[in-house]
């Protein structure tokens, strides 16, 4: 009689398996980009204890929920409000805001701004599939020209944002852009991120073939991802205004800001120290 063997998926311990299986679709794109930032973290060795997932609205914003740590499921728009929050109350925590370009760049799009503005330090990861997924497929603030969605029927007339240009004038200190076949590339930026000081901001290119790619008849899940191939570029640190999505194109990817600058959360609490002349690691404690 063949004896069953129970084998752990080399990630297990970093999710939280009772909430398995996932919400996304077939075709998507979300899966891989979680796979890819809990990979960083096993390849980092990192202390989830030191960590905090923090998400919006939508459908990458169920990423928080599927993580092995302590973690926030905001309102619409609120994440990067919620991380900053955290990160003040306790500045040792290292605080990821995994989401969609809708809701960090639209109703979230004045939160992102101010937060790359006073660099705090948060990771924020965003998954664009350059629509609302999960409330119908509507015109959102990166969907392309000309595209098609449940709220554009005729094209979209609105410029998209090119949110690496976005959050490079902001003031982040990392920013990249990959798509969901740069999985490699795109877990070694997520690690590099994670042990930044200050505002990352990695974008990642997605494909929503339940909506966005059957309005605009770009086939199936597979097809979409041909299609990331196909125009997919690597171009590292050139001017963030030049690095163009462009579906019909191309979309140049890679990493193009890597600095250093004064990190927010430091500052306000050298500033307490300053003032209240004794020791501060956590404002909760003072």
């Amino acid at each position: 009689m063949l004896k069953q063997v129970q084998v752990e998926h080399p990630l297990d311990p970093l999710l939280r398996i009772d909430r398995i299986p996932h919400i996304w679709c077939p075709g998507c794109g979300i899966g891989i980009v979680l796979n890819a930032f809990l990979r960083a973290l096993k390849e980092l060795n990192f202390d989830m204890d030191r960590l905090v997932v923090v998400s919006g609205i939508g459908c990458a914003g169920r990423a928080a929920g599927y993580v092995n740590a302590d973690g926030f499921h905001t309102t619409h728009g609120r994440p990067i409000p919620f991380a900053t929050g955290v990160k003040l109350a306790k500045p040792y925590l290292k605080v990821v805001v995994f989401s969609g370009d809708g809701d960090l760049f639209a109703i979230g799009g004045n939160h992102f701004i101010h937060a790359a503005r006073r660099n705090i330090d948060m990771l924020v990861l965003c998954v664009n599939n350059q629509n609302y997924g999960m409330t119908g497929g509507q015109l959102g603030p990166t969907t392309p020209l000309d595209a098609r969605t449940s709220t554009s029927p005729y094209g979209n007339i609105e410029h998209p944002f090119n949110l690496v240009h976005l959050a490079a004038g902001a003031g982040a200190v990392y920013v990249a852009r990959w798509t969901v076949l740069h999985v490699r590339r795109m877990t070694e930026s997520i690690k590099k991120a994670l042990l930044k000081k200050g505002f990352s901001f990695i974008e990642v290119i997605s494909p929503c073939p339940t909506l966005f790619g059957r309005y605009n008849r770009m086939g199936t899940g597979l097809d979409m991802m041909k299609l990331l191939a196909e125009r997919s570029v690597v171009m590292n640190f050139i001017d963030p205004a030049e690095a163009v999505v462009d579906l019909r194109d191309k979309i140049v990817c890679g990493e193009f800001v890597d600095t250093e600058k004064p990190e927010y959360t430091e500052m306000v609490y050298r500033l307490i120290r300053e003032k209240s002349g004794r020791e501060v690691t956590s404002i909760v404690e003072s």
